[in-house]
């Protein structure tokens, strides 16, 4: 279906396009790829732009965006909007919409058709097209593949979420970079996310954590040689010489694949496995939608932890043989430690503390007072790192409580991954995020649930035990407690003094 297909609003009426099956041949079409003459009229707006470029233009490349939406309403238009007032337009623009069942059709059809916009005398020209799927039982994976069977014969597919706006120059910006090094075969932008969008305390806050985390994040990635661990799908640009290396390599039918919880990790190894470098930018900008709620910030944090540990642990899902070795899943590992650290340390101490003051045992040390004072300051210093960082960033690392507060849910999250992943769980994630953000589900709640249960088990085992025997316990406890939190300590105190070399996040 294009722009010009009547199409039917409600996903319940639509027909299903896409295939189940992921594997096929090298190279080989599925049943379910756009139609022959969508195929030709790619390819001649494909000749029309070559043409075009090398007489009027600078450029060294064609550009297809493709934009995957499900329910997308609230938001496609300015990303739309983001994408048509970049300094170099993508060549060709395809908004992709499957599942929905809200009128994102009809917001995303006011952009089709023919747009121009002159920059510095060049006059760039691209046109949007609207694809209807339907209901599409490969979700954001289907869209995703139908929008790189429409873009054969471009030199780059630029992927864009429908909830992600661009900065001006995020286009030029991955271009330069991209035609500078073939090597690359992904390029991922900086993500951060626009606050002035969103009210409410709770927003605000769960707004400013994720803004850390990114940051946190993208910093990382920019110090370990821009090599980026997951070319994320809300603004990444592909080499289509590596998408069709990946397929031949692997035996794919397209480049995305359904058996990983994350398409974009995935990919992300198998690029790399070609010989092709996964880079971050260092410069070019998105921002994408933010988790406004503890349900959604729930559904989409397990999401993308279950999918991690699923990457590098074998043979769990499909024929996923898990990497734990992989270059690119290293910082998944550190990831994974540092939480596992994090959660010890914390009920460990909450534990210990409550012992100790049952006993009247405790006595306050003004050294406990350095690992907060110092994870405040690294807090801090990557709150100075953000380019658009304002008044709320630099308050919300300066307080210590909400990033605290905040690691505290990010715990819940890691354990509830982990929690589902050891349990074999079949649980479809992708379900499960889009009824959250649709404020259906109470998972949310089970590591509340958790943790309180272990902290009254812990407080009655500790009842039922002797004077001699709690006295043995707060002597073996406390020094394990001293040694994790030292390591900790040094962990983020080589984080503090690390140069930035000029990075801005």
């Amino acid at each position: 279906m294009t722009e010009s297909s009547p199409g039917l609003r409600r996903a319940t009426d639509r027909q299903i396009l896409l295939p189940r099956s992921d594997k096929a041949g090298p190279l080989a079409l599925p049943p379910a790829v756009p139609q022959l003459h969508e195929l030709e009229a790619v390819e001649a707006i494909s000749g029309e732009i070559a043409s075009t470029a090398s007489s009027n233009t600078p450029r060294h490349a064609t550009i297809s965006c493709i934009i995957p939406c499900y329910n997308e309403q609230d938001t496609i238009a300015e990303v739309l909007k983001s994408i048509l007032a970049q300094t170099r337009l993508p060549d060709v623009i395809h908004v992709i919409i499957n599942n929905t069942d809200d009128d994102t059709p009809e917001i995303a059809r006011s952009f089709a058709g023919r747009h121009t916009r002159k920059v510095k005398g060049v006059e760039f020209v691209t046109t949007v097209h609207v694809h209807d799927m339907g209901v599409n039982p490969d979700k954001k994976v289907g869209a995703l593949n139908y929008g790189y069977f429409l873009s054969r014969g471009f030199d780059y597919v630029l992927g864009v979420d429908g909830d992600t706006t661009l900065a001006r120059d995020t286009v030029e910006r991955l271009e330069l970079e991209m035609t500078d090094d073939p090597r690359i075969g992904g390029l991922s932008a900086i993500y951060s996310i626009d606050k002035s969008r969103f009210k409410g305390t709770m927003a605000r806050f769960l707004i400013a954590g994720q803004r850390a985390q990114f940051a946190a994040f993208n910093m990382d990635n920019l110090l370990r040689g821009r090599n980026m661990a997951v070319l994320g799908g809300q603004c990444s640009l592909f080499n289509m010489r590596a998408l069709e290396t990946v397929m031949i390599r692997h035996h794919q039918q397209a480049p995305w694949v359904r058996d990983s919880e994350v398409e974009d990790s995935k990919l992300s190894l198998q690029i790399k496995d070609a010989g092709y470098s996964t880079k971050i930018s260092a410069s070019a900008r998105a921002y994408v939608g933010p988790m406004t709620n503890l349900r959604a910030l729930h559904g989409q944090q397990v999401k993308w932890n279950f999918g991690a540990i699923d990457l590098f642990w074998p043979g769990q899902r499909g024929d996923n043989k898990g990497q734990p070795m992989h270059p690119n899943l290293r910082l998944r590992w550190y990831e994974n430690i540092s939480m596992g650290f994090n959660i010890a340390s914390r009920i460990g101490f909450m534990l210990l503390l409550v012992a100790a003051l049952s006993i009247h045992a405790f006595v306050f040390n003004p050294i406990w007072l350095i690992p907060p004072a110092i994870a405040m300051l690294l807090n801090f210093r990557l709150a100075l790192a953000m380019q658009d960082k304002s008044a709320s960033d630099l308050l919300y690392a300066f307080l210590i409580i909400p990033a605290e507060l905040y690691m505290w849910i990010r715990m819940g999250h890691f354990v509830s991954a982990w929690t589902q992943f050891l349990a074999q769980s079949d649980k479809d994630n992708w379900a499960a995020q889009a009824n959250a953000e649709k404020g259906k589900g109470s998972a949310y709640v089970m590591p509340l649930v958790v943790l309180f249960a272990i902290l009254a088990g812990g407080i009655y085992a500790w009842s039922q035990q002797s004077v001699g025997v709690q006295s043995a316990i707060l002597s073996l406890g406390w020094p394990i407690l001293y040694i994790a939190t030292i390591a900790q300590t040094v962990f983020m105190l080589r984080k503090l003094v690390r140069r930035h070399r000029g990075f801005a996040v």
